[in-house]
């Protein structure tokens, strides 16, 4: 067994040529929120729990900002901070992929 139960990986890489990826769209910020909610929940940090953190490149850029959610393999596009909820409700606290957001 895992140290967490999830582990949610945001690509947050930013390209020198400008061309488009996690990091040009704001996804730190998508992520610091992340971050915070899942603090907000008392789900985050611990044994058993979720970690949330920044990757470099996960080379997926043609599909807008992504992130996912390990062990599940199950990756995600998200454009808002509803999203991020959504993916935190549905995925991280209750183990239901959000199939309108899944890549």
């Amino acid at each position: 067994m895992s140290y967490y139960k999830y582990h949610l990986f945001f690509c947050t890489n930013r390209r020198e040529s400008g061309a488009s990826c996690g990091g040009t769209v704001d996804a730190q910020a998508l992520r610091d929120y992340a971050k915070q909610r899942t603090k907000a929940l008392g789900i985050a940090g611990r044994e058993g729990c979720v970690r949330v953190n920044s990757a470099g490149c996960l080379n997926r850029c043609g599909e807008g900002p992504v992130a996912v959610v390990y062990p599940d393999d199950v990756w995600y596009r998200y454009a808002s901070r509803e999203d991020i909820d959504e993916i935190i409700e549905e995925h991280l606290l209750h183990g239901r992929v959000v199939t309108r957001l899944k890549i």
